[in-house]
């Protein structure tokens, strides 16, 4: 039996028939977009998405990447573009590996291929994440309080930022909206922020792709950006100042500006 996805639908596809879908991050759900819905949806119909076991959605089992990424092919529109914020990118991204025909263009924000530094033998060192011990001690603080840890890891995001305060204001208000996510669910999410490494595969991922990043990201180093913007086929960088892991909700003009900008709706006289 196929587990219920919850996908809110704003502005109207009559008036605005470009479908952008919005994916959020870790621990997080769709209502952590709302701050831009308004201005979005001038320009194009959403697709708001709760991932599984977040929000509004049910819990699916397995919850790998791969089978999270062909749970929402099954609901998605059949061509959109895709914007996808840090986990919310690695799915975005294995969208477009595996059914590029459904995507038109990519924006990737505080997103990469690979969130956790890596020095195995025969595998080339990576150095743009964070220390994978990061992510093993909040998956093993979920089970103590996972209510403060996801405070923590929303704190986190945001360190560096500018507008620091202000920005873990709106998450954690944000957050509060919808179920909180099991302590199961949020560490299956983990652990495919742990485990999986895109490098080998991003030069097959051939569509546009703008990478918005903030240049004091902490969670998703800057520099992993630039490294995509130098192996993807079609990359575009736009680094936000200022800006940390939330750049939609610290600068949330630029970055409307700059992902409007890219997609090129139909409905920019709007």
């Amino acid at each position: 039996m196929t587990s219920y996805l919850h996908i809110e639908n704003h502005g109207s596809f009559e008036e605005t028939p470009q479908h952008l879908v919005l994916i959020h991050g870790w621990g997080m759900h769709g209502g952590v977009w709302q701050p831009l819905v308004r201005k979005l949806s001038k320009y194009f119909y959403l697709h708001i998405v709760d991932l599984p076991g977040m929000g509004l959605s049910q819990a699916m089992e397995p919850s790998h990447l791969q089978a999270i990424t062909e749970r929402l092919l099954e609901a998605l529109p059949p061509q959109a573009d895709i914007c996808g914020w840090s986990l919310g990118g690695l799915v975005s991204m294995r969208i477009a590996m595996i059914q590029p025909e459904r995507v038109r263009r990519l924006v990737l924000v505080g997103s990469t291929p690979c969130f956790v530094n890596r020095a195995e033998v025969g595998v080339e060192s990576w150095v743009h994440g964070v220390d994978a011990e990061v992510f093993r001690d909040f998956a093993a603080q979920i089970s103590a309080d996972y209510q403060a840890t996801l405070i923590k890891f929303l704190t986190l995001q945001c360190m560096g930022s500018s507008h620091t305060r202000s920005t873990v204001k709106q998450l954690r208000a944000s957050f509060t909206e919808r179920p909180t996510p099991t302590a199961m669910t949020l560490k299956s999410a983990l652990r495919i922020l742990l485990e999986n490494d895109l490098r080998e595969e991003i030069e097959t991922l051939r569509k546009p792709t703008l990478l918005i990043h903030g240049d004091r990201d902490t969670l998703a180093p800057v520099q992993a950006a630039h490294w995509m913007s130098q192996h993807l086929p079609a990359g575009f960088l736009r680094v936000i100042a200022g800006a940390s892991h939330a750049p939609f909700l610290s600068h949330p003009e630029q970055f409307t500006d700059a992902l409007i900008q890219f997609l090129e709706p139909a409905a920019r006289s709007a």
